[in-house]
C-alpha cells in the first residue's frame, strides 16, 4: 500500500499558518486580478484560499485545484506538487494516480525535494495504474537524498539489495535547479511584499516599511505605477478611482511593466474599471505583453 505518498499535503500545511485568517477580502481582490492576469504566485495563493476558506471565500477544492493548475502550468513548482497530491487524493479533482506522477514529476524537474520523494515511494510501491519501477524509484530517492530528505535516505536503506545501483547518476548533486526555485513559494513571496507594498497587511513574518507608492510612481518607477494603479482599482488605501486606475496601469505599462500591460488586456477584454469591453485594445495589449515577456 501506498504509505506517506497519499495520506499527506506537506506543502498546504506550510502555508497554511500564513494564509490561515490573514486575508481579507480587499487583498483577496488585489491577489484575484493579479492571478487572472497570469501571475503564478498569485495564482497558486488564490488557490490556497480556497482550499483554506480565507480571504472571504468559501473552501472549495475544485477552485483550488483550477487556480493550482493555472500555476503549475506557468512552471510553479509548488503548484505542481499540490496537484500531485490533489490528484492523489481526489480532492478536488478526479483520483488519478498517472496524472499525479506526471505533476510530480514536473515539480521534481523543478528542484521541489518532496515531490522527488513522493515519485521514489508511488514507485516503490506502485499503485492503480502506475506500475513498481524500483530502478525508477531509487532514481528519485536518490536525488531527495541529495537535497538532503532524511525520509528519503531511509527509503533507500530499505531497497532491495539486488537493485543497488552501480553508480550514481552523474548529475544527481551538480544539475538540479538553484536552491531559489526548489518549492516555488518565492512567487508566493513576492505577491506578499506586492501586496504590502500596495498598501495591504498580512504575514507580519515578512514585516517591511510600506514604500511610498505616490513618489515612486511620480518618479517614473514602472512597479510603482503598476502599484498605485492596484490601489485606486481596489479601492484599498486609496478611494476606488477607475480613472486614476486606468491612468497609472497605462504609465506602468509605457514604462515596460508587464503586469500592467496584461492588466489592461485584461480589463479591455471584460470591460471592467467602467470601459466597455474592447477586443481590439486587449489583443494590442496581450500582444505587447506577450513580446515584452519574452
Amino acid at each position: 500500500m501506498m504509505k506517506t505518498a497519499l495520506r499527506r499535503m506537506l506543502p498546504v500545511m506550510l502555508l497554511a499558518p500564513a494564509l490561515a485568517l490573514a486575508m481579507t477580502p480587499q487583498e483577496t481582490t488585489l491577489v484575484r486580478n493579479a492571478a487572472e492576469r497570469g501571475d503564478d504566485g498569485a495564482q497558486l495563493m488564490l488557490g490556497l484560499e480556497y482550499l483554506h476558506g480565507d480571504g472571504g471565500v468559501q473552501k472549495d477544492a475544485g477552485q483550488a485545484a483550477y487556480w493550482l493548475e493555472r500555476s503549475g502550468a506557468r512552471g510553479n513548482p509548488a503548484a505542481q506538487r499540490m496537484l500531485g497530491d490533489l490528484y492523489a487524493q481526489g480532492h478536488g479533482v478526479r483520483k488519478n494516480l498517472q496524472l499525479s506522477a506526471d505533476w510530480w514529476e514536473k515539480a521534481a524537474n523543478r528542484g521541489n525535494s518532496r515531490a522527488m520523494l513522493e515519485l521514489g515511494q508511488l514507485y516503490m510501491y506502485g499503485n492503480e495504474g502506475v506500475s513498481k519501477d524500483l530502478k525508477k524509484s531509487r532514481y528519485w530517492l536518490n536525488r531527495a537524498a541529495v537535497e538532503d530528505n532524511n525520509e528519503a535516505k531511509a527509503l533507500l536503506k530499505q531497497m532491495p539489495a539486488e537493485q543497488e545501483m552501480a553508480q550514481h547518476a552523474p548529475d544527481l548533486s551538480g544539475n538540479l535547479l538553484a536552491k531559489a526555485a526548489e518549492s516555488g513559494y518565492d512567487a508566493v513571496a513576492e505577491i506578499v511584499k506586492f501586496v504590502r507594498n500596495s498598501g495591504y497587511a498580512f504575514m507580519e513574518t515578512l514585516h517591511q516599511h510600506p514604500v511610498d507608492l505616490h513618489k515612486m510612481a511620480a518618479e517614473g518607477d514602472a512597479l510603482g505605477q503598476y502599484q498605485l494603479a492596484t490601489r485606486y482599482e481596489s479601492g484599498y488605501k486609496e478611494k476606488q478611482d477607475y480613472k486614476q486606475a486606468l491612468y497609472w496601469f497605462n504609465k506602468a505599462a509605457d514604462n515596460g511593466n508587464v503586469m500592467a500591460m496584461k492588466s489592461l488586456a485584461h480589463i479591455y477584454e471584460k470591460g471592467l474599471d467602467g470601459v466597455k469591453a474592447d477586443p481590439a485594445l486587449a489583443k494590442q495589449w496581450a500582444d505587447k505583453a506577450a513580446k515584452a515577456a519574452k
